[in-house]
């Protein structure tokens, strides 16, 4: 039996909840094989981020290299990365070996719980040199606005023309999500570089369990690409995934703060 194979370069949640560990159980859950370079450790639990030491930049480049010269990967997520070196060691990696293969970068700034975890600088190198690069970006209305230099959008329209923005800036995709907005449902926006605009709904789970959404989808996203889904059917998929994920998060009583999304709700009786 020959499993699809996707990778993922981010950060650890020593907690387990997001990061390389939210991504390797989404991966899975949806029946792809993981593997993962890891770019940062967090001391990280429900409640917050203690601390973070950052993976030397040849290491990860090392990482990528191993990966890449022994599997045969369908599909890349980028996750967490934190310092300027770091983004310029996995650019550098994937130039080296990624050619055709998908990359879905999620643009992580903020942990659930508020802790920032990118240095101010790295963002401008993140977007020169991997948003270029990236087949999908997925940032959520704040990562959005950071990325622009603008105010957080507060309407769909805001949103859209932001998701417009980034792509003019290199992506090939952009999901905005909208996970940070209000009212009675959750609002994506997906825009491709040829303008065409979709937008999927789901209905908001009153839920505090949310940690590891954003990696969780975007792991989803990249899964489903490894599988050879059309990127929109990707997306689609990935955000049933994560709804379904988040209805059944409080079956699970992990940590005092915000506890994870159930990545094997369809899986655990």
């Amino acid at each position: 039996m020959s499993a699809p194979v996707a990778v993922t370069i981010a950060g650890s949640d020593s907690g387990g909840g997001a990061g390389i560990q939210a991504d390797l159980k989404t991966f899975s859950a949806l029946g792809v094989y993981g593997a993962s370079v890891i770019t940062a450790l967090t001391a990280q639990n429900t409640t917050g981020v203690q601390g973070i030491h950052d993976v030397p930049p040849d290491f990860v480049g090392r990482q990528i290299d191993s990966v890449f010269s022994d599997l045969a990967v369908q599909a890349v997520k980028i996750g967490m990365l934190s310092q300027t070196a770091v983004i310029a060691a996995v650019a550098d990696g994937l130039a080296r070996h990624s050619g055709a293969i998908p990359i879905v970068l999620d643009p992580v700034m903020v942990a659930t719980s508020g802790d920032r975890l990118i240095a101010d600088d790295a963002v401008a190198v993140l977007r020169a040199r991997l948003l270029p690069r990236a087949d999908l970006i997925t940032p959520n209305l704040p990562e959005a606005a950071v990325l622009l230099g603008e105010a957080v959008a507060e309407d769909a329209a805001t949103a859209v023309a932001q998701a417009r923005r980034l792509v003019a800036l290199g992506a090939r995709a952009v999901l905005i999500k909208g996970g940070h907005g209000t009212g009675r449902e959750s609002i994506d926006h997906l825009v491709t570089a040829d303008g065409a605009l979709r937008t999927l709904a789901a209905p908001r789970m009153a839920t505090a369990n949310t940690h590891g959404t954003g990696c969780t989808l975007s792991a989803a996203v990249a899964a489903g690409l490894a599988q050879g889904l059309t990127l929109p059917e990707a997306v689609v998929e990935a955000k049933s995934y994560l709804t379904a994920a988040l209805a059944a998060a409080d079956q699970l009583a992990i940590g005092a703060g915000h506890g994870p999304v159930h990545h094997f709700h369809a899986v655990w009786p």
